[in-house]
């Protein structure tokens, strides 16, 4: 069992991102990390050779795992970029979709006209950027996908529009994020599979089990 994925390198990104608005205030989410530093550390149980690129959390470095510190979804994107080649990409951190067009060197002096209408600029997509990589594309990839409602079919349409191979989706409307347990839809080209709610670091093992099972 702790060879089924030796001689695989695997990528994953955990954890939010900060968006700088001035030197103390930024965009993130609550996201803890922990599924996604969970999943790190079970591909390496397996045997892989495992690159962690982590947006900044309270967790410690998972043990036999190549880890890579980050803030803004920029330096994330570069980071995964300058990780391939890879076998299996695995996108599980909560990336900012926006952040502000303009980052404050000083601390900006509250002004709430000016908050109100703070402009943002959209994030690189990096699930979608790594999927539709054509010479260094992993021959796996993984997005997940934080829903409240519908959950299946907005996984679904997630799957289609990323062009990744399998979506793990999780309703984040209770206590999921920075909770320690998970439930799970996974979804691929052809099925979708629910798993049960269970501790983040169970979901993870399941999941390395099935990705060894499909690299096999």
């Amino acid at each position: 069992m702790a060879d089924l994925l030796a001689g695989r390198h695997i990528l994953v990104t955990a954890g939010p991102t900060r968006e700088p608005i001035d030197p103390v205030r930024y965009i993130s989410n609550h996201s803890s990390g922990k599924q996604g530093y969970a999943i790190a550390a079970a591909c390496a149980a397996l045997g892989a050779r495992v690159t962690l690129v982590a947006g900044p959390t309270a967790l410690d470095d998972p043990s036999g795992v190549t880890i890579i510190h980050v803030e803004t979804a920029r330096d994330m994107l570069a980071a995964v970029e300058g990780a391939l080649p890879a076998d299996v990409f695995i996108a599980v951190a909560a990336v900012a979709d926006w952040r502000p067009a303009e980052s404050s060197d000083r601390k900006l002096k509250l002004d709430k006209a000016a908050f109100s209408s703070l402009p943002l600029v959209e994030n690189p997509d990096i699930l979608k950027t790594i999927a539709a990589h054509h010479d260094s594309r992993p021959g796996l990839v993984i997005g997940f996908a934080a829903e409240t409602h519908d959950v299946d079919a907005l996984a679904r349409a997630k799957r289609d529009r990323k062009g990744c191979d399998w979506i793990v989706a999780n309703d984040v409307s209770g206590d999921v994020m920075g909770g320690s347990d998970n439930a799970v839809l996974l979804v691929t080209k052809d099925a979708s599979e629910h798993w049960a709610r269970a501790p983040k670091t169970e979901v993870a093992e399941k999941l390395a089990s099935r990705i060894a099972s499909a690299l096999a």
